[in-house]
């Protein structure tokens, strides 16, 4: 092989572990928002295990070596359970697998007029 294509292979190469790591580390998030997921509804759930399905099983838009639909999808959840999780906080009920409100050590608060 020329010294051309190795720098493409290496480069090539540098990419799909970069994309891997990614997608990786994505579905790690999405899994760590599992415990929240009885609080969130059906919705919360369909995307949660619709993106860890679509991960996982090997049909995809893109050939597996190319994990960037599999990182937009797990991103789109992401985005999607983030704003539940929001949309529930600001309504004032809490989720499961959350700490309770922390408590008051006492310090002043300050008034706002």
């Amino acid at each position: 092989m020329s010294r051309q294509a190795w720098v493409l292979v290496v480069v090539a190469g540098i990419l799909a572990i970069a994309t891997l790591v990614g997608a990786v580390v994505l579905a790690v998030r999405v899994v760590r928002t599992r415990r929240m997921l009885t609080g969130l509804g059906a919705g919360g759930k369909f995307a949660f295990y619709g993106a860890l399905i679509y991960t996982i099983f090997p049909v995809d838009v893109l050939p597996d070596p190319i994990y960037l639909d599999d990182m937009g999808v797990l991103a789109a959840a992401l985005i999607y359970l983030t704003r539940l999780v929001h949309q529930r906080r600001a309504a004032g009920r809490q989720l499961p697998g959350q700490p309770d409100a922390l408590p008051d050590r006492g310090h002043a608060r300050r008034r706002v007029p």
